[in-house]
Order: C-alpha cells, then sequence, then structure tokens
C-alpha cells in the first residue's frame, strides 16, 4: 500500500484521508533535498521500521511492521560528515544527532522512511520519519507529521514493503 501524502497538508490511503504537516519550508525534488533546508522530500520512500516509546506504548504499537522500542540514549545522526550520518546512534554521541526520546509527544511513534539511507549521501537530508504532529499541525523540518490517532490507524494497517508517497 501506498500512503501518499499531499504538499497541501493531507495524506490519503485506502478511503481515509486525513491531516498532515510537511516541511515548514515546503517540498522539494529528492535531489534538491539539503540538510538542514525545513523541506520534505517529494517521492516514494519504502517503510523500513516503528520505533516507539514503551513508556508510552508498553505492548507496541499494533502493526505488523517491524518495531521496535527507543530508549533514553537513542539519537539520530544528522552530521553529514559523519560515517554515521542518517543512521541511529548512542547519545551522547561525538557528532550532532538528534535526540529520539523527547520531552514533547512527537516521537512516541516515529515511521522511519527510507530517504538517503542506502547508503546515505552525506548532505542530502537524514531523519525522514513519519511521526506525531505538533498541535495546529505546524511544518517540520521535512518529515510528515500526522495526528496520533491517524498514525496508529496507518500502522494498523501498514504491511512489509509499503511505502509513503510524498507528492506536490
Amino acid at each position: 500500500m501506498i500512503f501518499r501524502a499531499h504538499a497541501k497538508g493531507q495524506i490519503e490511503w485506502d478511503e481515509r484521508l486525513a491531516r498532515c504537516a510537511l516541511g515548514k519550508a515546503g517540498v522539494i525534488a529528492a535531489a534538491d533535498k539539503r540538510e538542514g533546508d525545513n523541506k520534505s522530500p517529494l517521492g516514494l520512500w519504502p517503510i523500513r521500521h516503528v520505533l516507539y516509546r514503551p513508556d508510552i506504548y508498553p505492548d507496541g504499537p499494533a502493526t505488523s511492521l517491524p518495531a521496535r522500542p527507543i530508549a533514553a540514549d537513542d539519537g539520530w545522526c544528522d552530521a553529514p560528515g559523519d560515517p554515521a550520518y542518517n543512521r541511529p546512534v548512542k547519545l551522547p554521541y561525538p557528532a550532532s544527532a538528534e535526540r529520539l526520546w523527547r520531552d514533547d509527544p512527537v516521537y512516541d511513534l516515529v515511521v522511519v522512511l527510507g530517504h538517503n539511507d542506502d547508503p546515505p549521501v552525506a548532505g542530502l537530508g537524514s531523519a525522514i520519519f513519519l511521526h506525531l504532529a505538533r498541535d495546529g499541525y505546524p511544518g517540520t523540518e521535512g518529515c510528515v507529521a500526522l495526528a496520533r490517532d491517524d498514525v496508529e490507524a496507518l500502522l494498523a494497517v501498514a504491511r512489509p514493503g509499503d511505502a509513503v508517497e510524498i507528492v506536490a
């Protein structure tokens, strides 16, 4: 199945249409995506796996996708010059890395998308996820963000081999 996220702020699958947030600076062709540009990359991104907060989801999320709990010291490297660029790391990490265990609920559920990961190319964007939206759906740093109920509904029907497509 393809979960299609439109630049106008909606995501669709099956018969469902839900609100979503994309990059605060809009969308951009994947070849033009750059680290820190606050743009979501256009294209079809395979769903790799799910990360979740075990204190929020003690039994894990209801999904047939591969899923694993995150720990307080989990991070994601966003330093283009580092060998672990666009890969999970343990914190503290000597290069720049985003903390996955956050004080807000944004990363309670994280769907890791296969953008710039096979292999990662320095500077072409990291940590492109589908995650929980902030109140009011403000733009993201390049991710796709949905309400908790919508992420849970997506995870309930997603299967290995499915993808998220970001379209203009």
